[in-house]
């Protein structure tokens, strides 16, 4: 009887391995992962991106905006994708312009003085995708960065404009190249 018992163990065992090895063969064979550590799944066909100048239309002019925000979107790219960036017109293109930059007070203390200044750059943007042209959109990203108020705007402004460009683009970027 023991003998039996074994035998029908050993047997299980078998089945088992049997299931586990073609229950993996299938997921292997049934699924495609794909991995990019930059999170970005640019499509095959793309190769090149263009950025052309985003025109600084908003009431408040940052002389320099216009250079910084279009150079940083290119090195985004750069940076962040497989793509080559170039002068001329890319397999997909990045355009708009900036349609807001303002200072606003915020945290308002008892005697009516505002502790904190935000900064906000607001941009639209227009993506076109020349390979598929189903997946263009238009759209108008914002970010800001708040500081103290009691500092000149002119002493943080270039670090504060770096941090909004930085979130921007970031921004655009995911939603031109990422499944999220």
């Amino acid at each position: 009887m023991h003998t039996f018992a074994v035998m029908q163990t050993k047997q299980m065992n078998r089945n088992r391995f049997i299931f586990t090895v073609i229950t993996l063969l299938i997921l292997i064979t049934g699924c495609k992962i794909q991995v990019s550590f930059s999170g970005s799944s640019v499509p095959d066909n793309v190769a090149t991106a263009s950025v052309q100048y985003f025109e600084n239309r908003a009431p408040l002019i940052n002389p320099n905006l216009s250079q910084t925000f279009t150079e940083a979107m290119k090195d985004r790219i750069l940076s962040e994708s497989r793509l080559s960036v170039g002068g001329d017109m890319g397999d997909i293109d990045f355009s708009g312009e900036i349609t807001g930059y303002d200072l606003r007070p915020m945290a308002i203390q008892a005697d009516a003085i505002s502790a904190q200044t935000r900064l906000t750059m607001t941009v639209n943007v227009r993506y076109q995708n020349f390979k598929d042209p189903r997946t263009n959109w238009e759209s108008s990203f914002s970010a800001y960065e708040d500081f103290d108020s009691a500092q000149d705007i002119n002493a943080v402004e270039e670090t504060l404009v770096k941090n909004i460009v930085d979130q921007l683009t970031e921004n655009i970027f995911n939603k031109a190249f990422s499944d999220w």
